[in-house]
């Protein structure tokens, strides 16, 4: 059994990243592969700071799986 290959998207801030991820996570699903996409941004883990971070929408994820996005509380 071959492994999944992972594809990292690397790049500078408001470059498109999330953007590209989707698009290729969902060409990749209508091709009948598996893909999900995990978040690394370090602002996008905590619920609540939708705002100056560029978090994706739902509508914007296409229906792709996304992780560590909102998984934490802003504590002080």
């Amino acid at each position: 059994m071959i492994a999944p290959a992972t594809l990292a998207i690397v790049g500078p801030t408001a470059s498109g990243k999330s953007s590209l991820a989707v698009a290729v996570a969902g060409r990749l699903v209508e091709r009948g592969r598996p893909a999900e996409i995990v978040n690394a941004d370090s602002m996008l883990v905590y619920r609540g700071m939708d705002i100056g971070t560029a978090k994706p929408t739902p509508s914007e994820r296409a229906g792709i799986v996304h992780h560590l996005i909102d998984v934490m509380d802003v504590t002080a």
